[in-house]
């Protein structure tokens, strides 16, 4: 049973959570300095102020809210390792002033819950620290997920579609005026996912079965959605908990890419260290195809067209690839 450990127990996220706990007196404190201005001016906006941990939630509730969210997306930069976030007091004093709060859970945003704890109640979804209203939306609670589960949980085609209904209620909720505009852009929403649904059953019907690696379990659901065989899991483990992988995990995973014993590896672009660069090398070498995928949504696309350019680009890859050996 492969068990996923995740970022809160690791090195690099033990030293993320310490600069969280250094930062959060000073951005509290700024925070809590100003709460009566900024109650103020949320009285005086007619949007609905929203706080995303990753942006591909800021981006659903884009869609869903249309005009009427103002969404601050807290890891939205596709260049940037997201396991290297540090807090600041803009991410508090968004915090503080949001009506909904949307994040993964499952232990990939820990931090999240030590902001939330620090500005007000979060799931109970009562007052926040300026004495609004706040709903907390969390992925892995809408998909009976938690910590030690895979948490890139926005790969499993299951997930968006809870994350939007949850969104649109929520929304709804704290603007009853405008709910027939948000139930109308849920249903659009729904509707623009099927190509994706159907992309996937499409490479199910052609490549099921067939082995693949990756240096990361990012895109383990949709593998999984796939029907695809994964292999050297413990590898990607290691990998993704930064830890280091054993001589023979590191072998098995060398000896699938020299002898093409998989058709395609798929790695995180965003998480490129020694033993990545190492493997994309001799997966190069050994003329397996390379398929780059991301945990934060590129800019100038939305969630759909984000989903569709990556298994786009692994059904080129399979398609290219010179069958397994066994």
């Amino acid at each position: 049973m492969i068990t996923f450990s995740r970022a809160n127990c690791t090195p690099r996220a033990a030293a993320t959570l310490a600069r969280l706990a250094a930062g959060l007196a000073l951005a509290l404190g700024t925070t809590f300095g100003g709460a009566s201005a900024a109650l103020a001016a949320q009285a005086g906006s007619a949007t609905i102020a929203v706080v995303a941990a990753e942006n591909f939630y800021g981006d659903v509730v884009k869609q869903i809210g249309g005009n009427y969210v103002d969404v601050t997306s807290i890891l939205s930069n596709p260049d940037q390792d997201p396991h290297l976030f540090e807090a600041s007091p803009k991410t508090a004093r968004a915090l503080q002033n949001a009506r909904v709060v949307v994040y993964n859970g499952a232990d990939y945003d820990p931090w999240m819950s030590k902001l939330l704890g620090a500005t007000g109640p979060g799931k109970s979804g009562t007052n926040g620290t300026n004495g609004t209203s706040r709903t907390t939306i969390v992925a892995a609670d809408l998909v009976g997920k938690k910590a030690g589960d895979n948490p890139h949980l926005w790969y499993d085609p299951k997930t968006m579609p809870a994350v939007a209904r949850a969104v649109s209620a929520a929304l709804g909720a704290a603007d009853p005026a405008h709910k027939s505009v948000y139930d109308a852009n849920l249903a659009t929403f729904l509707a623009s996912l099927q190509p994706v649904d159907a992309r996937v059953a499409a490479l199910r019907a052609r490549y099921r079965g067939q082995p693949v690696t990756a240096t990361e379990p990012v895109f383990g659901y949709m593998s999984d959605a796939i029907g695809l065989d994964m292999r050297n899991q413990r590898f990607q483990l290691a990998t993704m908990n930064d830890t280091e992988a054993s001589a023979s995990d590191i072998a098995a995973f060398e000896r699938d890419l020299r002898e093409r014993r998989v058709r395609v590896l798929i790695y995180n672009s965003q998480a490129t260290e020694a033993l990545t660069r190492r493997m994309l090398a001799l997966a190069k070498q050994s003329n397996v195809p390379s398929v780059s995928v991301t945990e934060t949504q590129p800019a100038g696309v939305n969630f759909q067209q984000w989903m569709l350019a990556q298994l786009d680009s692994l059904d080129k890859a399979l398609a290219m690839a010179t069958p397994a050996q066994h």
